[in-house]
């Protein structure tokens, strides 16, 4: 009887997204209704902001834990659950485990499922083997596996509706990001950027799996789906071959640009923004010219996957600045108007602030003081540098077209900010933003390409930026319309989990020691901390169930911060420069796979 209880929950959850039609109709509701949390970043603007105020400011500090779960993987576990109803949803890295649990029954498997995947796709998973979480829609819920494979199980029984594959692993092509389902499709894009594919995102129909549209970060017009005239960078029509030209010959085809972050959508606009990530391969001294469409803000057409309009921030990177981080979509007072904006935090260290209709840029500063690569992004529309981060040559890592080490480059290849996603409290108006506070050295190689081996080029180390006294890590409250950090808290280790921020005044981190931590939205001022079993790089996120509110996380050292543990990796340059960085980790926590849920004492 239980059983049939929370099919049929399910089955009404799931009425309002499934008729003829648009899976979206549905969703625009449900993730009105703070009670679940139906979307890896909460909402469509990926806000990740709560309305539930039971847990406030005032009593966060008397949190207990309600109860854990295991999901019996030891490897990085990023992303957060999902909670529909009565029923919460708990993905795991490889190999990609899905688990329903009735929130009715203490936590009780209604069903698992375990895909089988070749486990030669670990190695061709650049840090990490993780996975950000799964997506909900039309009563089905979207896993994107390891092997690239994107699986539709019914939300109800955990059986396969239909699978397709995204892409080729033997190609280095990996499934790490998180889905977004809008409109009657599903959204997802690819990994694999160090082993120079060819970045994609791809619409499948929700219905079937069959393809809608896919497109390309860098190629041909009709790949890419630009119009030379209609879509426009800063103000000014791309032209045509855009995705090819700033590319030496045929490099483009092996170009990066991979799109293995987060997207958000906004049903308005009927608009889906994303980033695409480095150009292949990390020595710049290999690939003259700006590499359009690496490193890119896209706005697309959901219906047509055409792109409105484009941003790159770091032309021609040198630094591995993925530009794949979360795009905040929420309405700013700037210049005395209201502009419907996106904030994005980017790897490399500018927080920008940009028109969501037209993709002016609005603001671009730094937000973590230690940036030195670059002095300034250009504000003035009418100069030719327009948009563009005015590089300091000392930092530079193609120097005078040579392969050379530079040194005390910040911020390192991680960013001030990786993949792990900041919080929007429209009650502050503040964004809090989980950063790395760390530096570099980079020194170039010259590589060849080969299908399927890793297509890098360069050799790092990491250590903290200067007169950090040893922190790498900082939790900061952001002004979006002024560019400038409100407050600042050190961490001895960067923040790599995703913020939440709710009405209760209150916003929720993680720690790479294994601390939930809790802090006064307004002053920053710490208000609870507890010590999970691991290492937390999973995202916070918050629900209420029988009129009580929790608060949960994933715990499991890892992702690139912590490859170095998962993957035992010792020498100081492995994980692409980061385990001598985060070597005393080992310190402090171990390897582990929990879900931790906190609640107030009844």
């Amino acid at each position: 009887m239980q059983r049939l209880k929370l099919l049929a929950a399910i089955s009404v959850a799931a009425m309002t997204a499934s008729s003829a039609a648009i899976a979206n109709d549905g969703l625009l509701e449900m993730q009105k209704n703070a009670s679940d949390w139906v979307m890896p970043l909460g909402n469509y603007s990926s806000t990740r902001y709560s309305e539930l105020d039971q847990i406030n400011k005032d009593n966060v500090g008397d949190l207990q834990v309600a109860w854990t779960f295991s999901t019996g993987v030891l490897r990085g576990h990023e992303g957060g659950p999902l909670v529909i109803g009565d029923v919460m949803y708990v993905h795991a890295p490889f190999p990609n485990t899905v688990f329903a649990l009735d929130l009715n029954d203490n936590g009780r498997i209604i069903w698992k499922y375990e895909p089988k995947q070749d486990p030669n796709v670990i190695p061709v998973m650049c840090c990490d083997t993780v996975n950000r979480g799964v997506a909900y829609g039309n009563d089905t819920i979207f896993l994107h596996q390891a092997d690239t494979t994107l699986v539709a199980l019914d939300a109800a029984t955990g059986a396969v509706k239909w699978s397709v594959k995204n892409g080729d692993a033997g190609k280095g092509e990996t499934g790490t990001s998180a889905p977004l389902v809008a409109g009657d499709k599903v959204l997802i894009g690819i990994s694999g950027g160090e082993f120079g594919i060819q970045g994609h995102i791809t619409a499948y129909n929700i219905s079937d799996g069959a393809m809608a549209w896919r497109g390309y970060s860098v190629g041909p017009d009709e790949n890419i789906l630009v119009d030379p005239q209609n879509t426009t960078h800063l103000g000014k029509p791309v032209g045509e071959n855009s995705g090819t030209n700033t590319w030496e010959g045929d490099q483009w085809k092996i170009g990066g640009g991979a799109t293995w972050g987060w997207m958000s959508y906004d049903p308005e606009l009927n608009l889906v923004y994303y980033g695409s990530g480095n150009p292949g391969t990390w020595n710049p001294v290999q690939r003259p010219g700006d590499n359009r469409w690496s490193m890119t803000i896209f706005a697309r057409d959901l219906n047509t996957g055409m792109a409105k309009w484009v941003y790159q921030m770091t032309p021609h990177d040198e630094w591995d600045y993925d530009g794949v981080n979360e795009m905040i979509l929420a309405d700013l007072e700037i210049g005395g108007e209201t502009r419907k904006s996106l904030v994005h935090f980017d790897r490399n260290g500018f927080g920008y602030t940009l028109d969501r209709v037209t993709g002016e840029l609005l603001v671009a500063e730094k937000y973590d003081p230690a940036v030195n690569w670059a002095t300034e992004v250009v504000m003035d529309p009418n100069s030719d540098q327009y948009g563009r981060p005015q590089v300091v040559a000392e930092y530079s890592t193609g120097q005078n077209g040579e392969d050379v080490n530079s040194e005390g480059i910040c911020p390192a290849a991680l960013g001030s900010k990786d993949q792990q996603p900041a919080a929007y409290s429209p009650k502050t108006g503040l964004f809090y933003v989980p950063t790395n506070h760390v530096c570099m050295d980079y020194e170039p190689f010259q590589v060849s390409y080969t299908a399927g081996q890793p297509y890098v080029g360069a050799t790092l180390s990491m250590y903290p930026a200067p007169d950090s006294h040893g922190g790498l890590g900082n939790f900061i409250a952001w002004d979006a319309a002024k560019g400038e950090i409100k407050w600042s808290l050190p961490e001895p280790f960067s923040v790599w989990s995703g913020a939440l921020a709710t009405n209760g005044d209150v916003v929720f981190y993680g720690t790479l020691e294994g601390y939930l931590k809790a802090v006064d939205a307004s002053s920053g001022d710490e208000l609870f901390r507890f010590k999970t079993p691991s290492g937390i790089i999973g995202n916070v996120n918050t629900y209420e169930h029988g009129g009580k509110q929790y608060v949960a996380v994933l715990s499991g050292i890892g992702g690139w911060a912590g490859i170095g543990l998962a993957a035992g990796l010792t020498e100081d340059t492995a994980g692409l420069g980061a385990v001598g960085a985060y070597k005393a980790l080992s310190s402090y926590t171990n390897l582990g796979g929990q879900l931790t849920v906190f609640a107030l004492p009844d």
